[in-house]
C-alpha cells in the first residue's frame, strides 16, 4: 500500500445518491481473488454501452475528470453487500480520495486498508463542493491528510475528522499485514515459545 501523501489532483463528481458496491464493481467480476486489474471494472454498468464501448452519458467518461484522484459523491456510498473488491476497484482506477456526506460501515472501514481516505463533509459541504466541480469541469482539489484539510481554487476549506490510527496508517502506507509485520520480533518470540512448551503442534 502507497503511503498518502498531500496532493492536488482533478475532482471528479458523481452525483449520485445510495450508490452501492455492486455497482461500483459488478458480481460478474468477483471470482477474482487478486487485488489489482479491477480498475478497468469500476462502475461497468453505467462506464459502457452493451456493445463495451464508452458511454458518453456517464459521469467519469467526461473527458474533464481523466486522471481524477478524488470523488466527490452523494450519500451513503458504498452500501450493499460487504465485497472488498469495492474499494480495489477504485484504487485501481486511480482514485485515492472520497468525499461524500455519508458512507455504508463495511465500505468505510474496507477503504482505509486499501489506501483510500474516505472523507464525511456535511450537506452544505458537500453542496458547495459539487457547485464548484460543476462549474469548473477539471479543477484540482487540495487534499492534506496532515492537517486534516480540502481546500479548492474557489476558497473552501472544510476540515475533516479521522481517527489517529487510521490517520498514521494511510501516512505511513501500513495494510493490516504490514501492520502486523512491525511487531515481527515479538511473533517470533512467542512462536519460539509455544514451540517449546506446544511441541505437538509443530510436529
Amino acid at each position: 500500500m502507497e503511503p498518502y501523501v498531500k496532493h492536488e489532483s482533478i475532482a471528479a463528481l458523481l452525483d449520485r445518491n445510495n450508490v452501492d458496491t455492486d455497482q461500483i464493481i459488478p458480481k460478474q467480476f468477483l471470482k477474482e481473488v487478486r487485488r489489482t486489474g479491477f480498475g478497468k471494472d469500476l462502475f461497468f454498468d453505467w462506464r459502457y454501452l452493451a456493445d463495451g464501448s464508452d458511454n458518453p452519458d456517464f459521469e467519469l467518461n467526461n473527458s474533464s475528470y481523466k486522471g481524477a484522484r478524488i470523488l466527490v459523491t452523494g450519500d451513503n456510498f458504498g452500501c450493499g453487500s460487504s465485497r472488498e473488491h469495492a474499494p480495489w476497484a477504485i484504487e485501481d482506477y486511480g482514485i485515492n480520495t472520497i468525499i461524500s456526506t455519508s458512507y455504508a460501515d463495511i465500505f468505510f472501514n474496507n477503504c482505509f486498508k486499501n489506501g483510500i481516505l474516505p472523507i464525511t463533509v456535511s450537506k452544505q459541504e458537500l453542496a458547495d463542493l459539487m457547485k464548484e466541480i460543476s462549474e469548473n469541469p477539471g479543477v484540482k482539489f487540495t487534499v492534506d491528510l496532515e492537517g486534516q484539510n480540502v481546500t479548492t481554487p474557489a476558497g473552501i476549506t472544510i476540515n475533516f475528522e479521522i481517527d489517529e490510527f487510521r490517520k498514521d496508517a494511510l501516512l505511513k502506507g501500513l495494510d493490516d499485514i504490514a501492520l502486523t509485520l512491525q511487531h515481527v520480533d515479538k511473533i517470533d518470540t512467542f512462536e519460539e515459545k509455544q514451540k517449546q512448551q506446544l511441541q505437538w503442534l509443530y510436529s
